[in-house]
């Protein structure tokens, strides 16, 4: 079952359940998903699914962050909407698994002691391999916290 199958069999449930909150937030999530799916002009893979949602949740993150204090309305819609599309959000990488995959980075680019020099080098081949998957952010700091000075 694709992404789209899912938040729409979701929003059917909500809307039989009379949960409008709800159902308004899994039909903006819907549509984002459609919209990707049109400009790509053809099937989202699960990867890019998951980009979309991820996608979502950021920008609804933003919207929380940046609404005044005194708007309570649009920060309870937000918190609402984000609390909706974390459940269809995948799972982040722990620490310990990014640092595995760091690791492997520096197996296959023969670095032994890697210092920040090298960075450039490693995230370039590291952010695809973790991308969707991990915060782009955490990575960088894991990275940083494993270079030599």
């Amino acid at each position: 079952m694709t992404k789209i199958e899912i938040v729409r069999s979701a929003m059917v449930a909500a809307m039989k359940a009379k949960d409008k909150e709800r159902k308004d937030s899994l039909s903006m999530l819907l549509s984002a998903l459609k919209n990707a799916e049109i400009d790509k002009r053809s099937p989202l893979t699960e990867e890019e699914e998951n980009a979309v949602v991820k996608k979502e949740i950021k920008q609804t993150k933003e919207t929380y962050e940046l609404a005044p204090e005194d708007r309570e309305d649009i920060r309870r819609e937000a918190a609402a909407r984000l609390a909706v599309y974390q459940e269809f959000a995948p799972e982040d990488m722990s620490e310990e698994q990014i640092r595995e995959v760091i690791r492997q980075v520096l197996t296959d680019l023969g670095i032994e002691a890697p210092s920040s020099r090298d960075k450039g080098r490693i995230m370039k081949e590291l952010m695809p391999r973790v991308k969707g998957k991990a915060d782009g952010r955490m990575v960088n700091e894991i990275l940083a916290s494993m270079l030599e000075k």
